[in-house]
């Protein structure tokens, strides 16, 4: 008789303004689950994954998590995209001491504690600082050494944690805020905060922008006059094939954090054949055609999951919790080992600089030479072009 599957419920943003990225990651998931059943599942049993869309609408969280629970009576709960997903459904994560690996929240337990959550996301134990440190460390180090910042930010809640990483970033690295500012999300018209920028002659331009907001702003910086020695930092949206494709050379100069490109420091082990995989199942579809941002962490999301399962051979909320907690995971992102408040215990953020773009041909990027790793210099993959005027034009 055949066993029941084991069954994994999750949501995901696939309809709202997360949708690309959830989706992407959706596709991950699938990819792993197709990769564990075809070896013969878990515990000898098929897994079968089940994600609701949250619609990008935090309110729905926890109530999608409760019906996962209580009406799907999935086995196991992981977290969807994000910092918003990841704290809508907390709640009642914590009131029924699930396991909980979430994907990408930036920060997200630190104010909540929760023993059992972890985070794949490989931001460390100071995630605020470390998503942007290597911007300002890599500022630091060229000549002139540039000595002022202005911080522009989009006014919504994930932007809080990487503008107070940059406060203490800049503080580190001797570089004085002359400008701060956000905006609402729904702006289109950037033109009067760069010139609020330039006003302030700053060295830096420190950015964390949102999808649709990433390309309008690097579209009137192309149209503005006055350019920073360094731009970008912590953007969201240049990372995606969308965007990617949006902007084409406009990208060039940008300097931005990553998680995952494809440099030779970043070969870890199953990463080709998961990405070969996912680029052949993306094409032709509405998916993000690249998946370098969300695809490794989605997949190895999963193998965190099913490493513990396997090595503890339970199911057990708490089981799985304890032995997370201890333990040293291998997956597509390296090893992987978990600190207190469920964050990785050493960061591993990549800032990279667009360069050599022409065009909006995805294709340029499959081999990394379009995003060239600047920090840190143990995993850097050629040098930074500075000021950012000079790789404009290269």
């Amino acid at each position: 008789m055949a066993l029941s599957p084991i069954r994994i419920g999750y949501c995901l943003s696939l309809t709202g303004p997360l949708a690309e990225n959830s989706r992407s990651a959706q596709l991950a998931h699938q990819i792993w689950r197709d990769d564990v059943n075809r070896r013969g599942g878990l515990l000898g049993r098929p897994v079968e994954l089940i994600c609701l869309d949250d619609k990008g609408d935090a309110s729905l969280g926890a109530p999608l998590y409760t019906r996962l629970m209580d009406d799907e009576g999935v086995d196991l709960v992981i977290g969807g995209y994000g910092t918003n997903s990841l704290l809508s459904a907390m709640p009642e994560i914590i009131a029924r001491k699930r396991f909980f690996v979430g994907l990408m929240g930036l920060g997200a337990n630190n104010e909540l504690n929760y023993p059992n959550y972890f985070a794949m996301i490989p931001t460390g134990p100071n995630p605020n600082v470390a998503l942007t440190e290597g911007f300002f460390e890599t500022a630091a180090r060229q000549a002139p050494r540039p000595k002022t910042v202005a911080l522009l930010s989009a006014d919504a809640v994930f932007s809080r944690n990487p503008v107070l990483g940059a406060h203490d970033n800049a503080a580190k690295y001797g570089l004085k805020v002359v400008h701060e500012a956000t905006y609402p999300l729904s702006t289109t018209d950037f033109m009067p905060y760069l010139d609020a920028v330039a006003q302030s002659e700053c060295d830096l331009l420190f950015l964390c922008s949102y999808l649709q907001d990433s390309i309008d702003l690097v579209r009137a910086i192309q149209e503005h006059s006055y350019k920073p020695k360094m731009v970008g930092a912590a953007m969201i949206g240049p990372q995606s094939a969308q965007v990617k494709k949006a902007l084409g050379h406009l990208l060039n100069g940008i300097v931005n954090y990553e998680y995952w490109v494809p440099a030779p420091s970043m070969a870890f082990d199953g990463v080709a054949d998961l990405m070969a995989s996912y680029q052949q199942r993306s094409a032709d579809t509405d998916v993000d055609a690249l998946g370098h941002y969300m695809a490794p962490l989605a997949y190895a999301q999963m193998q965190v999951v099913a490493e513990a399962i396997e090595k503890t051979q339970s199911l057990d909320d708490q089981v799985l919790s304890d032995f997370t907690r201890s333990g040293t995971f291998s997956t597509v992102m390296g090893n992987v080992t978990f600190g207190t408040l469920g964050e990785w215990q050493t960061p591993r953020v990549l800032q990279v600089q667009f360069q050599g773009i022409s065009g909006d041909d995805l294709d340029q990027y499959r081999n990394g030479s379009r995003q060239i790793v600047v920090s840190p210099l143990d995993k850097a993959s050629g040098t930074l072009i500075y000021p950012f005027a000079d790789a404009r034009l290269s």
